[in-house]
């Protein structure tokens, strides 16, 4: 088949966006030729038209919800000629509608900023792996879930064995049987921290050691926040660059801010 699609960077997540008409049945065929041409590429996303309500939607390839794709999303619909510096659009894994708010800042750069889907559940709960035994948070959100893994936890071993935490992974999403899985290793104390986020999405059979995540950075602001460890805003320095999430009372969800900057658009067949 060939394909229309563009590949982007929102803080080091390299995402490419598929244009063209794909059958649902072949996203992962797409997705995976895809990812071996580019392999910097870590997800894959699909683009289609407006339904009845006029929104856009980005149906991942894994079924997933991702934050980071959203923002390519809103800032792709801007640069094949939408208007207004907000971009609301239908996202897999979320009930609702997102809404992106961005700020041209460069060729094909943008900041952007979204509201977030609210936790669906924070908890506590027991996990073994192997001889790992402990307690983790678990923010359960729409489309994908998250386990938090702070550098005094017996887990935080997993960072420097990245094999058996792939394996760890893989495992903790089974026994919950999420649609997608993050393991957050968090570094730091207050506002300023550092996280290494791996996310395994059965969908679409990948792992990936990612360059930043959204919907990690907001799980961890939102589990900070329950806890009382930190109020307001939270910025995490990530591989690919710092997230910044401020927690919203109000609403009970987080915004999130980022960047995102169009890196090359392409034409294959595969």
């Amino acid at each position: 088949m060939e394909i229309e699609y563009s590949i982007l960077d929102p803080t080091g997540n390299i995402t490419a966006l598929v244009e063209s008409p794909v059958e649902r049945a072949q996203y992962q065929a797409a997705a995976s030729a895809i990812m071996r041409r580019h392999p910097e590429v870590e997800q894959v996303g699909f683009l289609l038209p407006a339904g009845v309500d006029g929104l856009p939607s980005l149906q991942m390839a894994g079924g997933e919800f991702c934050g980071n794709a959203s923002m390519c999303a809103a800032a792709l619909f801007r640069l094949r000629g939408g208007t207004g510096d907000t971009v609301r659009l239908h996202v897999s894994g979320a009930a609702q509608p997102i809404e992106v708010h961005l700020k041209l800042t460069g060729d094909g750069t943008f900041s952007a900023e979204l509201q977030m889907p609210p936790a669906r559940e924070i908890t506590e709960r027991e996990f073994v792996f192997e001889s790992i035994r402990g307690s983790l948070p678990l923010v359960r959100m729409e489309g994908i879930s998250h386990i938090i893994v702070e550098n005094k936890s017996p887990f935080f071993a997993l960072l420097t064995d990245r094999p058996q935490a792939e394996r760890a992974v893989r495992s903790f999403c089974t026994e919950l049987r999420a649609e997608g899985l993050g393991l957050l290793f968090l570094e730091g104390e207050g506002g300023r921290r550092q996280m290494t986020p791996l996310v395994y999405i059965p969908g679409s059979g990948t792992v990936f050691w990612e360059n930043s995540c959204a919907s990690g950075s907001a799980a961890v602001g939102m589990c900070l926040a329950c806890t009382g460890a930190v109020s307001g805003e939270v910025s995490l320095l990530e591989p690919g660059g710092t997230l910044t999430i401020t927690n919203d009372a109000s609403i009970g969800s987080p915004r999130l801010r980022g960047s995102v900057r169009l890196a090359v658009s392409c034409r294959d067949r595969f």
